[in-house]
């Protein structure tokens, strides 16, 4: 089994996304404590202090560079390769949890992250690789199969009941 120069480039963003995600929800923990510290009403109760913190808007701007980095390795490489590596994000945010939070990982969650490990690396180990689209044809004839166009259905369907959710 090969692993083409595009799953690779996948593969690459989707472990840096993990990375970004996870490590963004400790920055943002971190400013949301020290919001709460200088200001005494904590985020949960109505207040808003950590719209000034600076840490947790560099943990604002370190989720999007994540997602946008998730969003990009999904046009190299197959959604089977990409969002289980999504998971990783879980192993990221327990570890720098445990290392600067000082919160407790206990037996299960060290148990769970070792199988989401496991797990992502048997699936990179054995993704598919997607055949190359050669024409627009070809890109029109798979956006107009049957479980396509249920699904395009479905989302303009619910979109138009959010719409109208909202107006009234």
């Amino acid at each position: 089994m090969g692993f083409s120069q595009d799953n690779l480039k996948g593969l690459v963003l989707a472990l840096l996304s993990s990375g970004f995600i996870g490590a963004s929800f400790i920055i943002k923990k971190k400013g949301l404590r020290r919001a709460a510290a200088a200001s005494g009403v904590r985020a949960g109760v109505g207040g808003y202090s950590y719209l000034l913190e600076p840490l947790w808007w560099l943990g604002m701007i370190t989720m999007i560079v994540g997602e946008v980095a998730n969003f990009v390795a999904y046009a190299f490489a197959p959604a089977v390769l990409v969002t289980p590596l999504g998971a990783l994000s879980i192993i990221v945010s327990a570890m720098l949890a445990q290392l600067i939070l000082n919160e407790k990982l206990h037996k299960l969650g060290i148990l769970g992250c070792v199988m989401c490990i496991a797990g992502s690396i048997i699936i990179v180990i054995h993704a598919p690789q997607e055949p190359p689209i050669s024409s627009v044809q070809e890109i029109w004839s798979m956006a107009t199969q049957p479980g396509e166009k249920i699904l395009a259905c479905t989302v303009f369907r619910g979109l138009d009941l959010v719409e109208r959710m909202a107006s009234s």
